[in-house]
């Protein structure tokens, strides 16, 4: 099967093209760098991302999070659920776990409440 992204892993932005079979990766052509190969192989056998959400504190408010690490692309809406039923204590620190070691990460805050 042929398929085709575009790299995010640099400005350039090139459109790979990606042959496979089954689970397997057998080219990448389109890469103008290295990491472009690598960059499909992984979207093409195991996706991963970084969260970036908000976060309900005691008070009300919203505070930025993120994933403090990428995690499988399929655990995204699972994390998020928990994210989302989960309210943030005060005072908070950037840099703060708000939630630990889930899905292979910790979640933290990104800015002082």
């Amino acid at each position: 099967m042929t398929k085709e992204l575009t790299c995010i892993i640099c400005p350039r932005g090139c459109t790979l093209k990606i042959e496979t079979e089954g689970k397997t990766v057998r080219s990448v052509s389109g890469n103008a760098c290295p990491r472009g190969i690598r960059y499909a192989e992984s979207e093409c056998i195991a996706p991963v991302r970084t969260v970036t959400t908000t976060m309900r504190c005691k008070d009300g408010r919203l505070v930025p999070v993120k994933t403090d690490r990428p995690i499988p692309k399929e655990s995204m809406m699972a994390l998020m659920a928990l994210v989302n039923a989960t309210i943030a204590p005060l005072p908070i620190t950037a840099g703060d776990i708000l939630i630990k070691d889930v899905y292979g990460c910790n979640v933290v805050a990104t800015k002082d409440m």
